[in-house]
């Protein structure tokens, strides 16, 4: 499956299977000699009451992942359309999942179109988290290396730093990117997500996931990016985010509320893995 070109190889283990090795997880992601992906998604029996099904995340590279917005939305378009085949009917429009960060509502716009509540966003370094700063602000500076950066940080359940650019096209994402995420500021590592402002009411992203490169398409990433240039004053409370794949739909009314995402899925194919 993929939403808006961030594609995922999903395996429904509702029945207590095991979930893969981190090992395995590396061999189904390999786009030359196993299936290819950016992550593997498993479903999995709810973890909390009220919830349909809960997921875990796993990065191309084994580890694990705690937030994965264009995930959220293909376990949902898979949930639905397997509770038609197996209930005889179908899921409602409104439900809940488990993620390794927390419980999501999820909203069905229509068939191929889902929102996700993606939580309260976390500016406080201790969150992200982020070393060497004690309180929030809505830009850093940090010498990198000799080199002077401005960046912007925040957690969506998962960490990530934001540097506004000029020109989306030339942004030094494959230089600048690995470099922050090594970086001693980001203990965990980081999502590097670099924006152009194109209108109020629009931006262009590109985003560097940890434990997998660049990505056509970063759900969290987006949210990041939209919360971190509406506290700045840069855009309006409800922005389109134009990213390689495709484009995502995100609104955060006010610092107090949650932050949603609505954007696209699709089903690619479904096989067996043969080992």
């Amino acid at each position: 499956m993929h939403g808006a070109g961030n594609d995922f190889i999903v395996i429904d283990l509702r029945d207590g299977a095991r979930p893969p090795s981190p090992q395995l997880c590396r061999a189904l992601a390999d786009r030359h000699t196993g299936i290819g992906c950016d992550q593997v998604l498993t479903i999995e029996p709810p973890r909390s009451a009220d919830v349909v099904a809960s997921y875990r995340i796993w990065n191309s590279d084994g580890s694990n992942a705690q937030q994965c917005g264009n995930g959220a939305r293909c376990v949902a378009a898979w949930l639905v359309r397997n509770h038609t085949w197996r209930a005889g009917n179908a899921l409602g429009d409104v439900f809940g999942l488990d993620s390794p960060a927390g419980t999501h509502a999820v909203t069905r716009l229509a068939e191929d179109r889902y929102a996700v509540d993606m939580g309260l966003p976390q500016f406080a370094p201790q969150a992200i988290p982020l070393t060497g700063f004690s309180d929030a602000h809505d830009e850093y500076a940090l010498d990198l290396h000799g080199e002077p950066l401005r960046f912007g940080a925040v957690s969506i359940g998962n960490p990530h730093a934001l540097i506004e650019v000029l020109d989306i096209a030339t942004a030094p994402v494959a230089t600048l990117g690995p470099r922050l995420q090594n970086s001693d500021a980001f203990p965990d590592s980081v999502n590097v997500g670099f924006a152009e402002v194109v209108a109020r009411d629009r931006i262009a992203l590109r985003v560097l996931e940890r434990g997998v490169g660049e990505t056509l398409a970063c759900g969290s990433g987006a949210c990041a990016a939209a919360a971190i240039l509406m506290r700045r004053g840069r855009i309006d409370r409800e922005v389109t985010v134009a990213l390689p794949g495709g484009e995502l739909n995100i609104a955060w009314p006010s610092d107090t509320v949650t932050i949603s995402m609505a954007g696209p899925v699709a089903f690619v194919f479904e096989g067996e893995w043969l080992q």
